[in-house]
C-alpha cells in the first residue's frame, strides 16, 4: 500500500520532535528506529528570472511542472541571491555563507576561506548519504568538495568526461558549437572549435539545432535519471545537485520550444492575445539606470547590440521569446525528473528543491542579461524562485513572503534531517528555514543584503537601497559615486523606475535601510574580501603588487 516505511510513517503522523526548533515534523531521522533518511535533490537553473513562470500568472510563459511542483510544495516569494551572478551566488548555496566572507563577489576569485569551508556536499557525504553533481556547478576549492559523481556541461570542472566532450563524441560538437558562438564567437573551450572564428548573434540569441536529447538540459536530466534509478535499489539516501545550464545565454532554445511563442508582434500575452507581450519597462528612461547599464544601451556591449533591437523590435522579441523557450525546455526536463523519482517509488521519500543562482532582465529596463559587473540591485535578478517539497508536507501550495536567500539552504537542510556537521571555521551564516517550512512560523527577518563589488542592496519588506560601492578599474569609466544610490519603494514601483534616492519624504527610511547595512557589515566578517583587495586577484588591483 505504501512505497516505504518513510511514507508510511509521514502520512500516519509519527513525527520526530526536532531539539533545536522544538517542532514535530514528519521527516524520519536515521536515528529513529535504523530508518533510512530522506534524499535531497536540488533542481538548479542558471539566471531564471522569478516571474517568470506559469504559477507566477506570467502572460506567455508555460511550464506545467514547475507549476505543479509549485502547488505540491512552499513557495518562497522573497528568495534572494547574495550576489546576483554566478560563482558567488552558487559558493553562497554550497558553503552556508555570505559572498563578502568567502571574499568571492564576481566570477573569478579565490580566497583561503573558500578552502577552509566544509561544503554541503561534504556533510552530506559525512552522513552517509551518495552524492552527486549533474550539470555546470560553477563552484571551486574545497567549496567544491565532497561529490562521489560528478559531470560538468563545463569542460574544466569534469576534465574528460564533461557535456562539451561528450556532445562531440557523439557528432554533435558542431551544432553545439554555433549555439556557443552566438555569445562567444567560438566554440566551448576543450572542444574541436574552440578556437575557430564563429558569428555571435545579436542579444546571444538564435535557434539551436541540436537533436532534443542532445542538449545540455537533456545532459543533466539523463545522468539524474539513471542516478534515480540505480539509487532506487540502494540502502543509502542521496544528494544530487541536478543543475541546468539554462535559462542563461547564449539564448538558443530547440525550435521545437521556440514555435511555442508567437513573437511576430507585441500583444496581451500569449495567453489572452497570441503573441507575447512587451516588458512594461523596455523603454525606461536611460539615465535611469546605472552607468555600465546605459552604455549597454547604447551599443557599448558588441555580442548584445541592445542599440539595434530598439531600432528593430523584432530582435527583442525573438530574444525574448527565445528566454521564455529555453524556461519551458528547461521545465520539460525537470518534469521528466520529476516522474523518474515518481516511477522508482521515491517520491515520498525526497525533498525536492527548485531555485535558481540569480535571474535575468529579460527585457526589463531595456537589458538583456544580468549586467553583473555594473549593478546588483534589481528584483529581476537578485529575487529568485525557491520552491521546496517535502514528504507529509501539510503546507502544500502555502506561499511565504518571508525574507530568505540561497544561503539559508545549507542550515535548513542540517536543520530538518539531523544532519551532523563537524567543527566549522567560519561558522553558518544563513538562518535555518524550518520553522517557517514545516509550519509557517514566520523567520522575522527584518532585513537582507546582497552585494557585489559594484552595490550593495539592502532589502525589507517594502523597500530597497542600492548603495554604490567602489567601481573596479574595469568599470572605472563609468561614474557610479556621482549616479549616486537608489532607492525603491516596492508597494508603489513593482519595476523598480522611480529612484526615491532624493525625495526628502523618503530620508529617515533610508537611513534606516543605511543602519541595517552597517549591522550587517558588523556581524558578517569581510575576511575573504579583505584578502582579495589585499592581492591582484580583484580587477581592482590587476597588475599590482
Amino acid at each position: 500500500m505504501y512505497k516505504s516505511d518513510f511514507a508510511k510513517q509521514a502520512i500516519i503522523g509519527i513525527a520526530i520532535l526536532n531539539p533545536v526548533t522544538g517542532i514535530g515534523f514528519p521527516l524520519i531521522k536515521e536515528s529513529a528506529e535504523g530508518q533510512k533518511k530522506p534524499n535531497v535533490i536540488i533542481l538548479f537553473s542558471d539566471q531564471h528570472n522569478k516571474k517568470v513562470m506559469g504559477f507566477e500568472k506570467h502572460p506567455d510563459v508555460i511550464t506545467p511542472n514547475l507549476d505543479k511542483l509549485a502547488k505540491e510544495s512552499v513557495v518562497f516569494d522573497r528568495a534572494y541571491c547574495t550576489t546576483g551572478i554566478c560563482a558567488p551566488s552558487r559558493s553562497s548555496l554550497m558553503s552556508g555563507l555570505y559572498s563578502r566572507t568567502l571574499g568571492l563577489l564576481s566570477n573569478g576569485e579565490n580566497t583561503q576561506v573558500m578552502d577552509d569551508v566544509v561544503s554541503l556536499a561534504t556533510v552530506f557525504h559525512q552522513n552517509n548519504y551518495n552524492t552527486y553533481a549533474f550539470g555546470k556547478r560553477h563552484t571551486s576549492q574545497a567549496v567544491d568538495a565532497g561529490w562521489d559523481v560528478h559531470r560538468s556541461h563545463l569542460c574544466n570542472e569534469t576534465l574528460g568526461n564533461s557535456y562539451t566532450e561528450w556532445v562531440e563524441k557523439m557528432g554533435f560538437g558542431k551544432e553545439f558549437a554555433q549555439d556557443w558562438a552566438a555569445e562567444f564567437g567560438k566554440g566551448s573551450p576543450c572542444s574541436s572549435y574552440a578556437t575557430e572564428k564563429l558569428p555571435t548573434a545579436d542579444l546571444g540569441t538564435r535557434i539551436s539545432t541540436l537533436p532534443e536529447n542532445m542538449t545540455m538540459e537533456a545532459f543533466t536530466t539523463q545522468l539524474t535519471i539513471q542516478m534515480i534509478k540505480d539509487q532506487a535499489k540502494s540502502d543509502q539516501p542521496f544528494f544530487c545537485w541536478a543543475t541546468f545550464y539554462r535559462p542563461h545565454q547564449p539564448y538558443t532554445p530547440l525550435k521545437k520550444y521556440m514555435d511555442m511563442y508567437d513573437v511576430s508582434d507585441w500583444g496581451n500575452g500569449r495567453i489572452n492575445g497570441g503573441t507575447i507581450r512587451k516588458p512594461a519597462s523596455l523603454y525606461e528612461a536611460k539615465e535611469n539606470i546605472p552607468p555600465m547599464m546605459q552604455s549597454i544601451r547604447e551599443g557599448g556591449n558588441k555580442v548584445w547590440n541592445v542599440n539595434k533591437a530598439f531600432a528593430d523590435e523584432q530582435l527583442w522579441r525573438n530574444h525574448i521569446g527565445a528566454y521564455y523557450a529555453l524556461v519551458t525546455e528547461m521545465d520539460h526536463h525537470i518534469g521528466e525528473i520529476l516522474k523518474a523519482l515518481d516511477e522508482a517509488g521515491l517520491e515520498d521519500e525526497t525533498i525536492v528543491i527548485y531555485t535558481s543562482d540569480h535571474g535575468d532582465f529579460v527585457g526589463n529596463h531595456g537589458m538583456v542579461e544580468k549586467s553583473a559587473a555594473g549593478q546588483n540591485v534589481y528584483e529581476d535578478i537578485l529575487n529568485v524562485p525557491l520552491i521546496i517539497r517535502y514528504p507529509g508536507n501539510k503546507q502544500k501550495g502555502k506561499r511565504t513572503a518571508e525574507l530568505v536567500s540561497l544561503v539559508d539552504i545549507y542550515p535548513t537542510l542540517v536543520e530538518i534531517l539531523g544532519l551532523k556537521i563537524p567543527e566549522l571555521k567560519h561558522p553558518l551564516q544563513g538562518e535555518s528555514m524550518a520553522k517557517t517550512l514545516l509550519s509557517g512560523k514566520p523567520m522575522k527577518r527584518k532585513y537582507f543584503v546582497s552585494e557585489s563589488w559594484s552595490q550593495a542592496t539592502v532589502i525589507t519588506k517594502d523597500q530597497k537601497l542600492g548603495i554604490m560601492l567602489d567601481p573596479t578599474d574595469a568599470q572605472r569609466k563609468f561614474d557610479f559615486r556621482s549616479f549616486g544610490d537608489q532607492f525603491f519603494i516596492r508597494k508603489s514601483d513593482s519595476l523598480e523606475i522611480e529612484n526615491q534616492i532624493q525625495n526628502d519624504a523618503c530620508k529617515k527610511d533610508i537611513q534606516k535601510l543605511r543602519d541595517y547595512y552597517k549591522d550587517f557589515t558588523s556581524k558578517v566578517p569581510d575576511i575573504g574580501k579583505q584578502e582579495v583587495i589585499s592581492t591582484s586577484v580583484h580587477p581592482k588591483n590587476q597588475g599590482k603588487k
